[in-house]
């Protein structure tokens, strides 16, 4: 439950640009990687539709640009690797990196 609310406030923070992902959707869709497989491309369209409806301040991108660089995912298709960063969210230091902490 609380990640979704956290992947809500972060596709909350979407800027759409002709072509290219904001900072925000970028880490939002990293996040869509740690749900369940059968929610994935939900959480992906849902991202995409935030970003289509909402406009994003300069303060905000700031914060998704630094979070992008803490929050590091490892980019694999192995299931193993997905599972194992994706627990490291259910820490408080994967919290804190990826912006999911208060």
């Amino acid at each position: 439950m609380r990640r979704s609310v956290a992947l809500t406030l972060l596709s909350s923070a979407l800027f759409a640009l002709a072509g290219c992902k904001s900072p925000c959707r970028q880490l939002s869709e990293r996040l869509c990687d740690c749900v369940e497989a059968f929610e994935r491309d939900t959480c992906i369209r849902n991202v995409a539709t935030q970003e289509s409806t909402l406009e994003t301040t300069d303060e905000q991108l700031e914060v998704c640009e630094q979070r992008l660089e803490t929050c590091d995912f490892i980019e694999t298709d192995t299931t193993e690797q997905r599972k194992a960063t994706c627990a490291r969210l259910q820490t408080d230091e994967g919290k804190q990196a990826c912006g999911l902490a208060r």
